[in-house]
């Protein structure tokens, strides 16, 4: 459609009329950009460059990232405003120099090659390190920031917070106690089935004596009338330190309940510090509550309430996808019918029937055939 379109805008241009739109539609015309690794020769990989170390090539695709293209990549569709700062809601941390940081590190270092015993076990390969020591250590050092950048992937804060981030700097500990004695953790994004999320889990963080919390549990992926709107299955407010019983239940726990055909659901456990005793009789539920419509709810919404009292401080997330254990849930619980999402295939494409079909299967015709035609052995 381009080269009618520019024949006469020339013409008229040649006439004395709409130059400038024949030079729009010039620009209109003119070829994009090459494609990713389209200068790249594949027919010889062996001739390419082969990249010893990760650095290299680390900073050559950053390089390459800065660099302004004609499409839009993952990034800008996720974060339409990269260059916009990010509200950070985080409670306030010490944050650790780096030269203390690194002399620290420095006298372990030296105290371990001083330690005869050590030395002897790490050069016989005998050495045994203490994960629990190690796990420890992450939570507090680089663990927030690494759950922040998996929540940021997941699109939590996006889907959540609209937008606005905050550092996990409390370690919020949560597992789904089973018959057998088996616990079934959630750790930043694993998977956990309905079944094992049938009751209500174990949780467990670090707080000071005389502190209040609040446990929230919401689902921003299942509602079934509302894209942006979520689904509220745990409410616990006024926690005094970390007895989860002794906390004002606003609502009772609700066992997941994916509906069939829809994909995995994202579950987040969000932990809140409250500065005070704050008043939740706004927010609190019917005992049972088992309407959808009462059960609909906004994290932002809850936050901007209640935002001078408390601050987000804690975080935990698991997927979860259908399985039999929902339909009891739809069918008792909730007293509904259980909704069903099917995908709808297509029809089959065809390219247009060749008149003289050379070097095709031998059923090349079937192809063509009204499917209420019957056929008579094989072709």
């Amino acid at each position: 459609m381009a080269a009618p379109l520019l024949s006469a805008a020339l013409r008229g241009a040649w006439s004395g009329r709409a130059f400038g739109t024949a030079a729009a539609l010039c620009k209109r015309a003119a070829p994009l950009g090459p494609m990713p690794n389209e200068d790249i020769d594949v027919s010889n990989l062996e001739a390419l460059e082969k990249y010893r170390s990760f650095t290299k090539y680390f900073k050559l695709a950053e390089k390459e990232s800065r660099k302004p293209r004609w499409w839009k990549t993952y990034r800008q569709y996720t974060n339409p405003e990269p260059g916009k700062p990010k509200t950070d809601i985080s409670l306030p941390h010490e944050k650790v120099l780096r030269v203390r940081e690194l002399k620290e590190r420095k006298r372990i270092l030296k105290q371990n090659h001083q330690n005869i015993e050590m030395e002897r076990a790490a050069r016989h390969r005998t050495a045994l390190i203490p994960l629990d020591e190690v796990r420890a250590e992450w939570e507090k050092t680089s663990g927030p920031f690494h759950k922040q950048r998996l929540a940021e992937h997941y699109g939590i804060f996006r889907d959540l917070l609209q937008g606005a981030t905050f550092t996990p700097w409390v370690s919020l500990k949560v597992g789904y106690n089973q018959e057998d004695e088996h616990l079934v953790p959630v750790y930043y994004g694993n998977m956990v089935t309905p079944s094992e999320a049938s009751n209500p889990p174990e949780v467990s963080y670090e707080a000071d004596k005389g502190s209040l919390w609040t446990l929230l549990l919401t689902n921003p992926d299942g509602h079934l009338r509302d894209t942006d709107s979520e689904y509220l299955h745990w409410l616990v407010t006024n926690i005094p330190g970390n007895d989860i019983k002794s906390g004002k239940e606003i609502c009772h726990y609700l066992p997941p309940f994916p509906a069939m055909g829809t994909g995995y659901h994202r579950f987040i456990f969000l932990l809140f510090k409250q500065d005070r005793p704050i008043d939740f009789s706004e927010d609190v539920r019917p005992m049972p509550c088992y309407s959808l419509k009462m059960r609909t709810f906004s994290t932002f919404d809850f936050y901007r309430k209640h935002e001078d009292d408390m601050t987000p401080a804690g975080l935990a997330f698991f997927q979860c996808q259908w399985d039999s254990s929902v339909t009891w849930i739809f069918h008792q619980l909730l007293n509904m019918r259980e909704p069903v999402f099917e995908f709808v295939r297509p029809p089959v494409y065809h390219p247009p029937q060749l008149k003289f079909p050379r070097h095709q299967p031998l059923r090349y015709l079937d192809r063509y055939r009204d499917t209420k035609e019957p056929t008579y052995g094989i072709y």
